[in-house]
């Protein structure tokens, strides 16, 4: 007889990103639906994201999954919690629980660290066998020669707005950021998908516009030409994630362009060298940027910007100067967050060391909300700056400004900026 798997998204209140509104959220995460395609099958496999709707601890469930976020932990706790007390087991998995796992393991039956490709097989089988284990860790990563494909036929796509068809085709990141909870689970080593398992899982997809999930699509120059000379023919649109240095390299600049490339999210982080040095981001030259975005634009590449406020060398100065470069350079969208210092970072063991980490409210770290001490400001300055610069940068003027900069890749810009608008205008209004 089947059994019953329920894999549960949960959720965070208090953040800015990824929140619901009017019953729908923004792009598909990868996450669960990957997992579901791990898993036997003489399994009956449902995904709930919590997001939307509350969860039914009385569903038919002889197993729970629960990945998780820092900022939703909270929440996962609770749900694990919940089911836990009806007598049905709970698997956490996640970035937090690979960091922290004899926190979740309060919660859970069991914890998954790493990547799930790995680990999830083995678990199902002691599970089984009545042998569950406290903790599954992989002791190496996979190989990316042979993904399953995630399981999308489980998700309602019309609860998302902003993309339902996500790919991925490379883990893990060259770059080693001191703030970045990412490499603790994938690792440096930069991994790829076969470039034509890539493409055919894009020619699977029912829509024209999809978007890469991975960390750093240019990671790999060579690789990311190869996949992007072969997406050319598929007339898709699409974006990605990608360091800055994608522009000092004309060819791969031109194939992202010309393979559906439409916009490029790129965390700039700061506009001070010594701060990107001391964030282990040397290689980004603020003293470039300039002239990275005129490429870029030249490209018809609309820019994503991200930018880290908190950073030991800011100062009450650093909200103004960072949007006078941004109106002056045109970016055509731009994210803020608060530096954060996510468990498993060195980022977070540096604070910790130095006694500056204020607030251990996991639901808080969202990079929306000031969890440490500055060093050149309060605590009040920082998280006041942040909203007043966020609600400035997408005031209707500039919204219009950016997004009429030129005539190509209008809807993109258009898109981008009501978007992080109707974010902006949810956060406090500061005098």
């Amino acid at each position: 007889m089947d059994k019953n798997l329920l894999l549960v998204l949960p959720q965070n209140e208090r953040g800015f990103w990824g929140k619901v509104t009017r019953g729908k959220t923004g792009f598909v995460r990868l996450s669960l639906p990957t997992v579901a395609a791990l898993t036997p099958a003489d399994w009956q496999v449902s995904i709930h994201d919590s997001r939307v709707q509350p969860v039914d601890y009385g569903c038919k469930a002889d197993l729970v999954g629960i990945t998780a976020f820092t900022a939703e932990i909270p929440s996962a706790y609770e749900i694990a919690d919940g089911f836990r007390k009806r007598g049905i087991p709970v698997v956490l998995g996640g970035v937090h629980t690979s960091a922290l796992p004899q926190e979740a393991l309060d919660h859970a039956d069991a914890v998954v660290i790493g990547e799930a490709e790995l680990i999830w097989e083995p678990l199902f089988r002691d599970l089984e066998a009545g042998k569950l284990q406290r903790i599954y860790r992989g002791e190496t990563l996979c190989d990316m020669q042979k993904m399953k494909i995630p399981r999308r036929n489980l998700l309602d796509r019309s609860l998302y707005v902003a993309c339902f068809n996500t790919v991925q085709a490379t883990r893990g990141c060259p770059f080693d950021c001191d703030f970045c909870a990412v490499t603790g689970v994938f690792g440096r080593k930069f991994r790829t998908r076969p470039v034509a398992q890539v493409v055919e899982e894009i020619r699977g997809f029912d829509t024209r516009d999809f978007l890469f999930v991975d960390d750093n699509i240019c990671g790999n120059p060579q690789y990311a030409k190869e996949l992007f000379r072969a997406i050319i023919p598929l007339k898709r649109t699409w974006g990605a994630q990608t360091s800055i240095t994608f522009a000092h390299d004309e060819e791969l600049l031109d194939l992202y362009a010309k393979s559906g490339g439409r916009y490029a999210f790129i965390g700039f982080e700061s506009l001070s060298e010594q701060s990107l040095a001391n964030l282990n981001k040397k290689w980004n030259r603020a003293g470039g940027f300039g002239e990275a975005i005129r490429r870029i634009h030249k490209a018809g590449i609309n820019i994503l910007g991200s930018f880290i406020f908190g950073l030991d060398e800011d100062d009450p100065s650093v909200f103004q100067r960072t949007l006078d470069f941004i109106v002056e350079h045109r970016i055509d969208a731009v994210e803020y967050h608060v530096l954060t210092p996510f468990p498993g970072t060195r980022l977070f063991d540096a604070l910790e060391s130095q006694g500056r980490i204020i607030d251990r409210n996991w639901a808080k770290y969202h990079t929306g909300e000031v969890v440490f001490q500055p060093m050149n400001m309060s605590m009040e300055e920082l998280q006041n700056g942040f909203y007043r610069v966020f609600r400035e940068s997408y005031s209707l003027g500039k919204v219009i400004q950016r997004t009429f900069r030129s005539y190509r890749g209008i809807p993109s810009r258009l898109a981008m900026n009501w978007s992080y608008r109707r974010k902006a205008r949810r956060m406090p209004v500061v005098i």
